[in-house]
């Protein structure tokens, strides 16, 4: 069984910066794509930003494209979410998960896709 990690929440201004990371908390010897979701009070979850297996292709949702950016440690399965120029409408809780079965260069984009969840972590921004 996996268990996800996060840490990284809190409360910033808009305009300010958040990096939120995600480690598997046991090794794992192979390496899965792993993205980001989050769900706002009365929304539904949705997806923010995902990388493949290989690292090499990433996805973002329209709405944090060009202010959040998703990195990985190596060949580890431990990701991060660099957030910046943050607004009131990213405050949510935000949920890192792992995708143990997609391909190689695959990025997953639906909820449905991911295996394994964290327990979330929260992002308010206050305006």
């Amino acid at each position: 069984q996996v268990q996800l990690v996060e840490s990284g929440g809190g409360l910033v201004q808009a305009g300010g910066s958040l990096r939120l990371s995600c480690a598997a908390s046991t090794r794992i010897k192979e390496t899965y794509a792993m993205g980001w979701f989050r769900q706002a009070p009365g929304k539904e979850r949705e997806f923010v930003a995902a990388l493949s297996r290989s690292s090499r292709n990433r996805y973002y949702a329209d709405s944090v494209k060009g202010r959040f950016t998703i990195s990985r440690d190596g060949a580890e399965n431990s990701v991060h979410l660099q957030m910046n120029n943050l607004k009131p409408e990213d405050t949510a809780i935000y949920y890192c998960a792992l995708d143990d079965v997609g391909r190689w260069d695959y990025v997953p984009k639906a909820s449905g896709e991911y295996d394994y969840w964290a327990q979330g972590t929260q992002v308010i921004v206050s305006s």
